[in-house]
């Protein structure tokens, strides 16, 4: 049976911030930044909790589970007011807003579905498809464009899942993650019976002042007329139309699936760099950055040119998203709420990544691309972004990473225990490599990839023989 048959629509609502009185729900205007403008057109960031819970039968998932989402939801809303509204461009305005309004709200979904909950919420290999009827759609038009959707769905007996689809334009990783936690805050200690919550932890507090965003260059009217200007095979981009780029179909031949790195396994890819490093010479003459980060990446991006098969001469863009908070100078506050992200990458050619040498090739190279960052993170921001889009559209395949393995998303209890799986979706669209924390909270990092089924089966013996035989 087809994914998409399997799951039914129960209900589309809308959740509206809860106010104590209508007379106190107030409007709130948000100016985009150039941070938030740069990904104005790109499609959504798609991310699924998966959530064990056998004893979620239909009758307890709407007595319990679905009123306390629902209410704590809107509790959590009236802390995060621009995610109930929309990113919309006013006639008056040079550029466009986030706009919340007493009438606006988050459209969520509920559904019920008969797949099978291990098989999506598990690490084995299944098709890439098979997630997309958890994942809601973000409603967009030429007018305006909500800022999140939510979709829960049950799995009788087995669980459930929340889907969210979050513009890209208004809120990046770190502020999606605040926003998804401060909900399973509230759910989880709220008493919704008497719309009772306790406070806000500070660090899930989110600060909305754009202040601290400074634009000397005018960055923001440069991305902005980059999008006014855009041309896009078949699609009819009007100037000052919110309409998103389309997004690939998921091929019908693309699997998922995840691979975790212990902190063992970590540890032997350190250790292979040191040895490279005292064979060619002194560390400071060859600095590589010793992160997981690092070094995860660089084995899974040589892994992933081997299993695609690109040619030696294929151009190549690797890169990573940048949290700009505490980089920027002065730098703004941690809880920054929006879009504070920044690219760092660079071209290479597919060769460099083939040779024998290639895993210590990619981790020099991303630790060139970290040490740049002392520059300061818009260092040549304008020329860089004309150059990445121009090659980009010359057909170089491009090797990114969505997700963090700093923000903790295993943490993640509404009340139920910690998820048995967070998928970050989208990347069947983007070809990214996923990032995250190991689930069982032992310092490993997981990561999650899309890749045609044939393509999907080098990689796995690629990816586990490199670790066994430290390259």
């Amino acid at each position: 049976m087809e994914a998409e048959n399997q799951v039914n629509t129960l209900d589309v609502c809308q959740v509206t911030p809860y106010f104590d009185s209508l007379e106190s729900a107030t409007e709130l205007s948000l100016p985009l930044t150039f941070y938030d403008i740069i990904w104005l057109k790109f499609p959504p960031v798609e991310r699924i909790f998966f959530y064990k819970l056998t004893e979620s039968t239909p009758t307890f998932f709407n007595s319990v589970i679905l009123p306390k989402l629902k209410h704590s939801l809107s509790h959590t809303l009236l802390h995060f007011l621009p995610l109930a509204g929309n990113i919309m461009w006013p006639p008056q305005a040079n550029k466009p807003i986030i706009l919340y309004t007493p009438d606006d709200g988050v459209q969520l979904t509920i559904a019920e579905s008969n797949a099978d909950f291990h098989l999506l919420s598990g690490d084995e290999v299944h098709e890439a498809s098979d997630s997309r009827p958890y994942i809601p759609e973000l409603p967009v038009t030429d007018s305006k464009a909500s800022v999140i959707a939510l979709k829960i769905t049950l799995f009788p007996n087995h669980g459930f899942c929340i889907g969210i689809s979050a513009h890209h334009s208004a809120l990046d990783g770190k502020s999606s993650t605040m926003f998804i936690k401060a909900w399973a805050h509230f759910c989880k200690l709220g008493d919704e019976d008497n719309r009772q919550y306790p406070a806000l932890l500070t660090e899930l507090t989110p600060v909305f002042d754009r202040i601290g965003i400074q634009d000397p260059e005018g960055l923001d009217m440069v991305y902005l007329n980059n999008w006014l200007e855009l041309k896009w095979p078949g699609v009819d981009l009007k100037p000052r139309g919110l309409q998103l780029l389309p997004v690939i179909a998921v091929r019908s031949s693309s699997v998922r699936a995840t691979f975790e790195l212990s902190r063992e396994d970590i540890k032997k890819l350190r250790e292979r760099v040191l040895a490279n490093l005292v064979k060619e010479g002194s560390k400071e003459t060859h600095p590589i950055h010793l992160s997981p980060f690092v070094l995860v990446l660089a084995h899974g991006f040589v892994c992933i040119v081997k299993a695609r098969g690109f040619e030696s001469n294929r151009r190549v863009l690797i890169g990573f998203a940048v949290d700009c908070r505490a980089r920027l100078d002065p730098p703004i506050h941690e809880n920054y709420f929006g879009s504070c992200v920044s690219s760092c990458a660079a071209f290479t050619e597919a060769e460099s990544l083939l040779e024998e040498n290639g895993f210590m090739y990619v981790a020099e190279m991303l630790s060139e691309l970290i040490k740049s960052l002392e520059k300061g993170v818009l260092d040549g921001a304008k020329e860089k972004t004309a150059s990445f889009m121009k090659e980009a559209a010359g057909g170089a395949a491009i090797l990114g990473v969505a997700g963090s393995n700093r923000f903790e998303v295993y943490g993640t209890d509404f009340g139920w225990g910690k998820p048995e799986k967070v998928e970050i979706t989208s990347i069947d669209r983007t070809g990214a490599i996923s990032l995250a924390e190991s689930k069982d909270g032992n310092g490993g990092v997981e990561i999650g990839l899309v890749l045609e089924k044939h393509e999907m089966e080098k990689f796995t013996s690629l990816f586990v023989d490199g670790l066994k035989n430290h390259y």
